[in-house]
Formats: C-alpha cells, sequence, structure tokens
C-alpha cells in the first residue's frame, strides 16, 4: 500500500485536475449558449436558401445552367474537413478524421483526393500525407460571414477553374449539447433535388431567371459553408461541455477513492502505533 504522503500528493492532484475540468465547463457552456443561439436562428433561412436555388437551378436549361451546377466525370475530388483547433472535446475531432479517412480510401478510392483543413486538429491530422492545399484554422479566431466567404469563393473558383470535379465537405452537426452528427455535405457542384422541380418552381422573375440564379448561388454556397462552421462551432462546444462534465465526475470518483484508501492506510498506521505501544508498555511491566 502506498505511504499517505504518496496518497495526499495524488489527492491534492486529482483534486486540482477536477478544479480544471470544471471551470473548464463552465466556459464551453457559457460559449456554447451563444453559439447554439447562432446556429437555430441561421439554420431555416440556411436551408430555405440552398432549397429555393436547388429549384431554381434545375429549372434553367442546360446551355444557360449555373457554371456552379456543372456535372463532370469525378477525377479529382476536395474534401473539407472542418474540426477544432483544441482538444479536450472527446471523440468531437476523431469521428471527423475517421469519416475523411473512409471516404478518402473507400467512397473515392478511385479517385484523386485533396484536402482543406479548417482547424488546427484536421491540419495536424492530414498534413503529413502531403495532400492538404490549404490551412484555413485561423477562421475559428474570428467567425464571421465575411471571413468564411473568402474561404468559399476560393472552393467555388478552385471547381469553376476544373481544379476539382467535386467538393465536399465534413463537419459535426450540431443537435443537443450531448450529441453530434457527422456529415458530409456535397458543396459543388450544385446537387439536383429529387422530383418534378419545373411543377414546383412557378415563380415570375424579374429581371430574369439566370440573372438571379447567378447572383443568388454564390450567396447561397457561401451561406452553406457559414452553417457548417457554426454547425461545427456549437458542436464543438456541446462536445467540450460534455467531456468534462465526465472528467469532472470521474475526477470526483477517483478522490474519493484515494480519501477512503488514505482513511484506510491511516488507520492502520494509528492501530500499529497503538499495538507498539501497548507491546512496549508489556515489556516493561514484564
Amino acid at each position: 500500500m502506498a505511504n499517505l504522503k504518496e496518497i495526499r500528493n495524488r489527492i491534492s492532484s486529482v483534486s486540482s485536475t477536477m478544479q480544471i475540468t470544471s471551470a473548464m465547463k463552465m466556459v464551453s457552456a457559457a460559449k456554447l449558449k451563444k453559439a447554439q443561439d447562432a446556429i437555430t436562428a441561421m439554420r431555416p433561412y440556411a436551408d430555405k436558401l440552398t432549397e429555393l436555388l436547388q429549384n431554381l437551378s434545375a429549372t434553367l436549361d442546360d446551355d444557360t445552367g449555373s457554371k456552379y451546377a456543372v456535372q463532370r466525370e469525378v477525377k479529382r475530388v476536395l474534401i473539407v474537413a472542418i474540426t477544432s483547433n483544441r482538444g479536450l472535446a472527446g471523440a468531437f475531432n476523431s469521428n471527423i478524421i475517421k469519416e475523411v479517412n473512409r471516404l478518402s480510401t473507400e467512397t473515392y478510392a478511385d479517385q484523386k483526393v485533396s484536402y482543406v483543413a479548417i482547424g488546427k486538429k484536421a491540419n495536424d491530422a492530414f498534413k503529413k500525407s502531403g495532400k492538404v492545399i490549404a490551412n484555413e484554422s485561423p477562421v475559428f479566431d474570428d467567425l464571421t460571414f465575411d471571413n468564411v466567404a473568402k474561404i468559399a469563393a476560393f472552393l467555388m473558383d478552385k471547381f469553376v477553374d476544373g481544379e476539382f470535379d467535386k467538393i465536399e465537405i465534413v463537419y459535426n452537426q450540431f443537435k443537443n449539447a450531448a450529441t453530434q452528427v457527422v456529415k458530409a455535405e456535397q458543396f459543388l457542384p450544385i446537387a439536383p433535388i429529387e422530383g418534378d422541380v419545373k411543377a414546383q418552381a412557378d415563380y415570375i422573375f424579374e429581371p430574369s431567371k439566370v440573372e438571379i440564379v447567378e447572383q443568388l448561388i454564390p450567396k447561397s454556397l457561401k451561406t452553406q459553408l457559414y452553417k457548417a462552421l457554426r454547425d461545427s462551432f456549437a458542436a464543438e462546444h456541446g462536445a467540450r461541455m460534455t467531456a468534462m462534465h465526465k472528467a469532472t465526475d470521474n475526477a470526483k470518483e477517483l478522490r474519493d477513492q484515494l480519501k477512503l484508501t488514505y482513511n484506510k492506510a491511516r488507520q492502520a498506521a494509528i492501530t500499529n502505533e497503538i499495538l507498539e505501544i501497548v507491546g512496549g508498555a508489556e515489556a516493561l511491566n514484564n
């Protein structure tokens, strides 16, 4: 059994760790509320805008179709991996890395795959492969629509210039504080929707359908990427809050066990001292 000093040191160490994890949990909980409100307010707008643009794009003739909806033979794929800049968030980052690896080795095994890393953890995971064409991790230091729009414009240029035939975004979608869902969304080309869209898209267009689509599609794509980053940002704080909550509970359980061990060791030491005193007294009497 460890001596009393060693056990005291371990209790002190575990208690310090518990204070840190508890503080991190509270910080993430505070940040989560703001991030959750932002994505909750934005998601209906982004989804409706995407639906509208898909309807409009699908009704255009092939010769007037958007350059962002061009379907090409998929030979080169770009995967945008969205993780966090920091760890201590449970399986938040590892789930994204696993999904990206699965897409690379299974879904796109016959294609040439490259990566754009948004988040230091994604960059660290894929930079050794030599396939990371851009590291956009600093965007999380100031997550605004304008900053995200620059990344989206970079991706759109890569597609329009023919450098890549397909671009996918892999991120954690925020569901609630304890649940994050890994999503792989097609960013480009714009995915056609199912059903008879021409019958649904009964609109009056001014100035023209083509001009409206050409102006709104870039905005829609920028909004789609911004929504994914906002989703990931909220999911990160939810995952970290949950991970730190579990870590705090585990630290408390370990501290209680160490205290019990300490009390038993201390009691055993006291008992041994009493026995030694009694034995010494009896020896003097004899």
